[in-house]
């Protein structure tokens, strides 16, 4: 514990610091710095091609359409609607489209899947003196901080040849489910005092599949529920190289550093609330709608609820409706529209149809209520942290997992994005920031005293 003049000094230099780093906001207008690489439609400044994934607010040529995601070309929703129509799980194919740029034949992607089960295993002694010794009450920083540990395990782990990198990220996806189930686990056991309870992966078994048997004590699971996760993985998977984790997976690894401090440094950012950790904004605020609103088929009620939120008078008075607004789609998020119908499905299988009705209410007056009050230069639509809080919670899974699932998802964007940095020898990424500190002189010890400021 700090003592009590620590805090005084922390204290102190923290109003220092603030004091010091503040910039007006006139300064950017004055030198036409976009904002977070934003401008003020939300478009943001072009830093890099890739061939990987594109986010479009609109079709080509439509400036009213519905957003379109793409994985190497290939619309999501095609991609979706060709594994769900067979029956089979799609988050194994996706991850060799992103890595390969290709889809598989039917053979290719039953020894891609058989490469993945040969990987999905970690040392015992890692799992006991590692992940167990180790644990933490966070589950993201958890799987960081084992990334990092799994680097002693890799003899050539600077190596930054693209075949050993692929090495490391077939390994890292392969993994990522254990690092996930077993870091939550560990956290439970070590801090709750709730039973400890591993299951080993089974070779026969999906990555969403392996997931539910893993995290459920009794291993079971339904074929519907493995599906939705299923489908939850593919579109988290990947999401363009301006988001702020894959951006940051670009940013590391031009610096040539190792293929797990690139990741764990992306996990670090995926972290955030601002990017991983929305979703599970969204269930609670649900929670406290269910609480606040007595007839949730009302248009009135809810859009009164919703109006508060807005006015900061209601839930964390943030002034946001979670789950509602997205950075560049503007008309529909495409992972929204999928999600939407298909965790319907789950929902009615679970009995709680009623309460899907009210998600696709505030779905549609979210973006009325906040048009009323903001001024808008872009439409606004759910984005996918909307249902996938639902989805979880519809599956059981514990909300201390909610951004874990997202990481288990995204480390084959991340892989990709990581793989496309090495292979076009690119220059380290080293932006600009303009100093608009006012030049002072130096005074020497002697004849200073505090300043105000």
């Amino acid at each position: 514990m700090d003592k009590p003049n620590n805090k005084e000094w922390i204290a102190e230099l923290s109003k220092m610091a603030v004091a010091s780093s503040r910039v007006s906001s006139s300064l950017y207008t004055q030198y036409d710095v976009k904002r977070g690489l934003r401008d003020i439609h939300g478009k943001g400044v072009l830093a890099g091609l890739t061939q990987i994934g594109e986010v479009l607010a609109h079709p080509e040529g439509d400036e009213t359409g519905p957003g379109n995601l793409i994985y190497r070309g290939r619309n999501i929703e095609d991609l979706v609607a060709g594994f769900l129509a067979e029956g089979r799980p799609g988050y194994e194919e996706t991850c060799y489209l992103l890595l390969g740029g290709k889809l598989p034949t039917r053979e290719k992607l039953a020894g891609f899947q058989e490469l993945l089960s040969s990987l999905r295993e970690l040392p015992h002694y890692f799992i006991r003196d590692s992940m167990l010794a180790l644990s933490s009450r966070d589950v993201m920083n958890a799987m960081a901080q084992s990334i990092l540990a799994l680097y002693t395990l890799d003899k050539t782990a600077d190596d930054v040849s693209i075949r050993n990198v692929m090495r490391q990220c077939l390994k890292l996806i392969a993994v990522f489910p254990l690092l996930a189930v077993y870091s939550y686990h560990a956290s439970t056991y070590a801090h709750k005092g709730k039973s400890l309870v591993l299951h080993s992966p089974r070779a026969e078994l999906s990555t969403a599949e392996n997931f539910l048997h893993m995290l459920r004590d009794d291993s079971a699971y339904t074929p519907l529920e493995a599906q939705m996760l299923d489908l939850a993985l593919v579109l988290h998977a990947e999401h363009g190289g301006g988001n702020n984790s894959s951006f940051t997976t670009h940013v590391v690894t031009s610096s040539l550093t190792d293929t797990y401090s690139t990741i764990a440094a992306a996990m670090g950012s995926l972290k955030g609330p601002r990017h991983g950790g929305a979703n599970a904004k969204v269930v609670a605020m649900f929670e406290d709608l269910k609480r606040e609103v007595k007839n949730w088929s009302s248009d009135d009620e809810v859009s009164d609820y919703l109006l508060k939120l807005l006015n900061r008078e209601g839930f964390d008075r943030s002034g946001l409706i979670y789950g509602i607004g997205h950075a560049v789609y503007s008309v529909s998020d495409p992972r929204t529209t999928i999600l939407r119908e298909q965790v319907g499905k789950l929902a009615e299988e679970k009995g709680l149809g009623e309460e899907m009705e009210l998600y696709k209410r505030v779905e549609r007056l979210g973006p009325e209520v906040i048009g009323l009050k903001r001024r808008m230069y872009k439409g606004v639509s759910a984005n996918v942290d909307f249902y996938s809080g639902f989805l979880y919670r519809l599956l059981a899974i514990p909300q201390e997992l909610f951004t874990p699932i997202f990481a288990v998802a995204r480390i084959a964007g991340w892989s990709a994005h990581r793989i496309e940095e090495l292979a076009n020898t690119g220059k380290i990424i080293r932006p600009a920031y303009k100093s608009v500190a006012e030049r002072r002189p130096y005074v020497p010890l002697a004849k200073r005293k505090d300043e105000a400021t």
